[in-house]
C-alpha cells in the first residue's frame, strides 16, 4: 500500500487513550493523516512511502501543543525583566506595543516564535495578540497548527482605537480563515478586569454564533482577583459564566487564583485551563493549583506564555517544570506523574484547545502532527524499562528540546536532523534585530526622561508654568481666619479641610525634577472623608526669581491621576530616595483688591513640626504680572500677621 513518510523503528509513544507504547514501532502518513501505527513486526512490508525515516534509538511521538503564547512578542524578549506584572505591562509592554506594533512586528515576531517552537518540538500553538491575521499568515507560512485570537478589550489596542473596531477586525479575521486546514481562529477577550461587560457578552456571542474558540486570562494574580471582585462582584470564573463566557469553546488562561468553586464550576462547562509555570513564577504571580485541576477532570494544557514573559518557548522545559512545581507545592512527589506532565503537553492540550478530535496524540485518522526526539544521548544515558512509565520520565525529566531531531505538521517535514526548511532563519533573526535596534533606542531615550516615563503611562495633563507662593512659619493660627475678614479681601470661598500625604521620588539628577505622589482626603466637619484624590505630580528643576517679600518659582509641572498603586510608581521609576510628608491643610480660596489667591494653613506631621505653616500663592502668566502679585503677597503677609524673619523659600520636601 502506498504511503507518503513512514516513521520506522523508533518508541512509538502514542499518548492515546490506552497510552500505548511501541518500544520498536511504525507511524505511516498519507495524505497528511496517519493511516497505520503499531509494532514494526505486524507492519512491516505493508507499506512503501517516498520517505522513509529511520528512527533506531529515538522515540516518536506527538507533537507538543503550546496551549499559550502571545507570539509576537519573541521580538520583546529580555526587554524589561524581573517586573512585577503590572509594571512590567504598564509601564514597559503597553506603551513599547503602542509605538511598534503593526503587520510588519507581528509577521516578523510570530516566524522568530515557529522558528524556535519548532526546534523544540511543537507543531500546535495558541496565540493571543493583534493583527492576528499575520500571525496566521506567518504560522501558515511555517507549516504549524495554530489557534490566533485576536485580542479585545475596553482600552485602545495597536490594531484597534476602540473595542468596536476590535470587534468588526474579529469577525473579519474569523470569516477569512475558518475551515483552513491549518489555522483556527477565535476570540480573545483579554481578561475581566480589561473588558466590560458588553465586551465580555459580545465576544462569547461571537465565538458561540462561529463556533470557535474563546482565549481569556483569568485570576494570574492575587490583585486582579480583587480588581475582578470589585467591577463585578464575584469571583472571575463566576462572573465570566454569568456574562455567557463559559459557554464557549473557552480556554482559560493561568487560573493560578481560582477557588474550588470555580474549578468545579469550570469542569461543568468544559473550559479548558492553559497552564503557564515559568511565565508565572517569573512574575511572582504564583503557582496554579494544577494537581487539584486534573483531580476534578479539568483538561489542562501547558503554555509558555509571550517571550517577552517566559523567555522561551521552550515546552521541554516547561513540562519539566509542570510536574516539579506540582510536588513541590503540594509536597506530594506523586503529583503530576511524568506521564501525566507528557499528556498536559500534548492531548491534554489538545483536549483544552477543543482540538483532540485533529491532534495531540498518534492515532488512525488524526493529522500526522509528529516530534521525533533522539534519546541515544549522554544526559538520557543508561536507560531503564523498570516500568511502563519509564519512557515518559526519560522525556520529560532528562530530554531536551536539542534533543528533536525531525517535525511534522499534517505530515510534512518541517525540520528534519535539526534543519528548519520552512523558515529562513538567517532573514528572521536579521529583522528582529533590526525591529529591535528601533525598540532599544525610544526605550534609551524614554529612560533617561521622568517625563517621558510618565507620559507613557498616561493621563497626563499641563498643570501650570509659573507660580508666585511664599512660606512661612505662624504662632498665631487665629490671626489667619482674623485677616480673612480684612475690607481688602472681597470674597472668602468656603474652605476646605484635608489631609495630604504626600511622597516624594527623589533622584540623584536633580535636572530631571522629582515626583510627587499625592493622597489627598478631603475631610468633613465631623470628621468623616468626604472624598479621595490621587494624583501623580512631576515637578521640574526651579529656576528662582526673588521679589520682596516673596518668591517666584518658575517651573514645569505635568499632573496625571495616579491611578495605579504607590508601590507601582516606586518600583517603575526607580527613584534614588523616597521622602515623605504628611499634612493636615486648611484651605481658602480669597480674592484681595481683585486678584485671586490660595491661602492654606499647614500643620506638618511627618516630618513633625511644632506650630504651623502659612502658603499664600497664585499663579501668574508673565515676570509683569509676578512683580505685581509678590506686591500684594508682601501685603497678605501684613494682613495676617506674618513675621518676616519666619520665612522659608524651601518646598515641603527640602524641610
Amino acid at each position: 500500500m502506498k504511503a507518503d513518510v513512514i516513521l520506522s523503528d523508533g518508541a512509538v509513544v502514542t499518548m492515546n487513550e490506552e497510552l500505548e507504547v511501541f518500544p520498536q514501532g511504525v507511524v505511516v502518513i498519507k495524505d497528511g493523516q496517519i493511516v497505520a501505527v503499531g509494532p514494526v513486526a505486524d507492519l512491516r512490508g505493508k507499506y512503501e512511502a517516498e520517505q522513509t525515516i529511520d528512527c533506531a534509538g529515538q522515540v516518536v511521538m506527538p507533537g507538543l501543543i503550546n496551549a499559550h503564547t502571545h507570539a509576537p512578542m519573541s521580538l520583546l524578549r529580555g526587554l524589561a525583566d524581573d517586573l512585577r506584572l503590572d509594571v512590567w505591562l504598564h509601564g514597559y509592554m503597553l506603551p513599547v506595543e503602542r509605538e511598534f506594533v503593526n503587520e510588519e512586528f507581528c509577521h516578523y515576531g510570530t516566524l522568530l516564535s515557529c522558528a524556535e517552537m519548532i526546534r523544540s518540538g511543537v507543531t500546535c500553538f495558541a496565540d493571543t495578540y493583534y493583527f492576528e491575521d499575520e500571525v496566521a499568515r506567518a504560522a501558515q507560512e511555517a507549516g504549524m497548527r495554530a489557534v490566533c485570537a485576536e485580542t479585545v478589550m475596553k482600552l485602545p489596542t495597536p490594531d484597534a482605537a476602540s473595542y468596536d473596531e476590535s470587534l468588526e477586525y474579529c469577525r473579519r479575521f474569523i470569516a477569512g480563515w475558518k475551515g483552513h486546514e491549518l489555522i483556527v481562529p477565535a476570540v480573545s477577550p483579554h481578561s475581566p478586569y480589561t473588558c466590560t461587560p458588553d465586551i465580555l457578552r459580545e465576544t462569547a456571542r461571537l465565538a458561540q454564533e462561529h463556533d470557535v474558540s474563546l482565549i481569556i486570562h483569568v485570576a494570574e494574580t492575587e490583585g486582579e482577583v480583587e480588581g475582578t471582585q470589585q467591577l463585578y462582584g464575584c469571583a472571575p470564573a463566576f462572573c465570566l459564566d454569568d456574562f455567557g463566557v463559559l459557554a464557549s469553546k473557552t480556554l482559560a488562561v493561568h487560573c493560578v487564583y481560582l477557588t474550588e468553586e470555580e474549578m468545579k464550576l469550570m469542569g461543568q462547562r468544559g473550559v479548558g485551563v492553559a497552564h503557564a509555570p515559568t511565565s508565572n513564577l517569573k512574575l511572582a504571580s504564583g503557582v496554579a493549583p494544577v494537581a487539584r485541576m486534573l483531580d476534578l477532570g479539568l483538561n489542562v494544557g501547558i503554555g509558555t506564555d509571550g517571550p517577552a514573559s517566559n523567555n522561551d518557548q521552550d515546552m521541554f522545559e516547561e513540562m519539566r517544570l509542570a510536574a516539579l512545581l506540582a510536588k513541590g507545592i503540594t509536597g506530594d512527589p506523586k503529583a503530576v506523574p511524568a506521564r501525566i506532565a507528557l499528556s498536559m503537553a500534548t492531548i491534554g492540550g489538545a483536549r483544552a484547545l477543543h482540538l483532540d478530535h485533529i491532534t495531540g496524540s498518534i492515532e488512525v485518522g488524526k493529522q500526522a502532527d509528529l516530534a521525533v526526539v533522539d534519546l541515544d544521548v549522554l544526559h538520557v544515558t543508561p536507560k531503564f524499562d523498570l516500568s511502563a512509565d519509564n519512557i515518559y520520565s526519560r522525556l520529560v525529566y532528562a530530554a531536551k528540546s536539542a534533543d528533536v531531531r525531525h517535525v511534522l505538521v499534517n505530515g510534512r517535514l518541517l525540520m528534519r536532523d535539526r534543519e528548519l526548511l520552512t523558515v529562513d532563519v538567517e532573514m528572521i533573526m536579521a529583522e528582529a534585530q533590526r525591529i529591535a535596534d528601533r525598540v532599544n533606542a525610544f526605550m534609551m531615550r524614554r529612560e533617561e526622561s521622568l517625563l517621558d516615563k510618565l507620559v507613557a503611562i498616561g493621563g497626563l495633563e499641563w498643570k501650570e508654568t509659573f507660580e508666585v507662593q511664599v512660606k512661612g512659619r505662624v504662632e498665631d493660627e487665629a490671626a489667619v481666619k482674623e485677616g480673612l475678614a480684612h475690607p481688602h479681601i472681597s470674597a472668602v470661598w468656603r474652605p476646605s479641610v484635608r489631609d495630604q500625604y504626600d511622597t516624594y521620588l527623589l533622584f540623584a539628577d536633580e535636572s530631571q525634577g522629582y515626583i510627587r505622589h499625592r493622597e489627598d482626603y478631603l475631610v468633613k466637619e465631623e470628621g468623616e472623608i468626604r472624598e479621595s484624590i490621587y494624583t501623580l505630580t512631576l515637578t521640574g528643576p526651579s529656576s528662582e526669581q526673588e521679589f520682596d517679600n516673596s518668591v517666584v518659582l518658575s517651573r514645569s509641572r505635568f499632573t496625571s491621576e495616579a491611578d495605579r498603586t504607590l508601590r507601582f510608581y516606586c518600583e517603575y521609576f526607580e527613584p534614588d530616595s523616597v521622602k515623605e510628608v504628611h499634612k493636615h491643610r486648611q484651605r481658602w480660596h480669597i480674592r484681595y483688591k481683585g486678584v485671586h489667591f490660595a491661602i492654606n494653613l499647614d500643620k506638618l506631621t511627618k516630618p513633625a513640626y511644632e506650630g504651623a505653616f502659612l502658603e499664600i500663592k497664585s499663579r501668574t502668566w508673565s515676570k509683569k504680572d509676578a512683580h505685581h502679585k509678590a506686591l500684594l503677597i508682601g501685603e497678605l503677609l501684613d494682613v495676617f500677621s506674618v513675621d518676616r524673619k519666619s520665612l522659608v523659600k524651601r518646598d515641603y520636601v527640602h524641610f
